[in-house]
């Protein structure tokens, strides 16, 4: 009597067994493309993070009317916010400052130009929305010398703007990712009412400051080294107390430097707008942002943290990851934070801000906006946005006492 195994062994012919074969060896050959596909495009994408990214176009204009100095855009969840705003083109005009909105439809926006545009003017289609407004230092109307602050990749230009009085609490401000320092000239003003002396630094790779060997950010983890340069030129500049102020990435470079800095007794506070405290958790969301697949993330983030694969992510060095996760490291903190942050960021979600205050309820403040963009709160509710850098400075005994008084 013949058992069913054996049964079933005599049943399969030699041209099933052959099937069999060929489609393993099918589904072998799809695996390796599925997964040499996804390795490709990790490797693209981790590099895409970390090099120094130029303006994309993001809007286009479609109305000018000089007459009226009004401007038409294309309608993006950026360009139809309320506030006071800036748009790079080219043309006449390299970067115009915008005004509230005057009339919006499905697919296009109108705004106020505070620019003034002559009706000669032409400007071109394309253009890229800003959060800076101010464009240039001088449009502060603040006294202001540039210096350069030396640091291990060569010297960093910078700005100072010195307090009134001169005061000895200084600010530092540090700019985020793919941009430069004159995205934190909307902070000056209010520091400075302050008393406080502003400190608006470059760093490595930024296309101010020098460049380093490999010419790619490490996402604050060699950055920030640049920045606390800055501490020491401030300390011996007179600053007996210093405030980190960082923007999206600036705001890991500032958690970098009260965490690693030399100079840590100086650091009395931090200010972070919009900050990136978790990388895994914004590399996570852009994923998703970008329609890839979520695997995406942890092959990216696994190549970037490799040094053997850093010939390839042109990195020079793994990134440590672990060191770049403050919420993990929250127990460390020793400073005082206030961090200003959007649920409706729409690039750094603002999960990571949201737990780091659940870890350090004693240490850590946040201000919670609503509709307003990535780094974009200042345009969109300044007195708000100001006001709460005000108080946090009053409360931490960090206004002079003139300055004080005048507010």
């Amino acid at each position: 009597m013949v058992t069913p195994r054996r049964a079933a062994t005599r049943g399969a012919t030699p041209a099933l067994l052959a099937g069999i074969r060929a489609a393993l060896v099918t589904l072998s050959v799809a695996l390796t493309g599925i997964l040499t596909l996804l390795g490709f495009v990790s490797v693209r994408y981790a590099r895409r993070i970390v090099t120094p990214s130029v303006r994309i176009a993001d809007t286009k204009i479609v109305g000018l009317d000089t007459a009226a100095q009004t401007i038409t855009l294309s309608r993006t969840p950026d360009t139809s916010l309320p506030g006071r705003y800036g748009l790079f083109t080219s043309g006449t005009a390299t970067y115009v400052k915008l005004g509230s909105v005057l009339a919006e439809d499905g697919d296009t926006v109108k705004r106020k130009l505070l620019t003034h545009i002559a009706p000669s003017s032409s400007l071109s289609a394309d253009a890229a929305f800003s959060g800076w407004y101010y464009s240039r230092a001088e449009e502060l109307h603040l006294p202001f010398t540039p210096e350069l602050i030396g640091s291990a990749v060569g010297p960093c230009p910078a700005w100072l703007f010195p307090a009134a009085g001169g005061g000895d609490t200084w600010v530092i401000q540090i700019h985020g990712r793919g941009t430069d320092r004159r995205e934190c000239l909307r902070a000056v003003p209010v520091f400075h009412a302050a008393g406080v002396t502003s400190l608006v630094v470059s760093y490595r790779n930024d296309g101010e400051a020098p460049r380093s060997r490999t010419g790619t950010y490490t996402l604050g983890a060699t950055e920030w080294r640049d920045v606390d340069a800055a501490v020491g030129f401030a300390r011996r500049r007179g600053a007996r107390r210093v405030v980190l102020m960082g923007w999206s990435m600036g705001g890991a470079i500032a958690l970098q430097v009260a965490l690693n800095s030399a100079h840590r007794d100086l650091i009395a506070g931090l200010v972070l707008e919009s900050p990136v405290i978790d990388w895994r958790k914004v590399l996570d969301h852009q994923t998703k942002l970008n329609g890839l697949p979520s695997a995406i993330t942890g092959l990216a983030i696994g190549a970037l943290a490799s040094d053997w694969a850093s010939p390839v992510t042109r990195t020079g060095s793994g990134i440590p990851f672990d060191r770049l996760d403050v919420v993990s490291r929250a127990h460390e903190l020793r400073h005082p934070i206030l961090i200003l942050h959007s649920d409706d960021d729409g690039f750094v979600p603002s999960d990571s801000s949201h737990d780091l205050v659940v870890q350090r309820p004693d240490l850590v403040e946040m201000q919670v906006f609503e509709v307003a963009r990535h780094t974009k709160l200042w345009n969109y509710d300044q007195e708000r946005w100001s006001g709460a850098i005000r108080s946090w400075l009053q409360r931490k005994d960090l206004v002079t006492a003139d300055a004080d008084a005048d507010n």
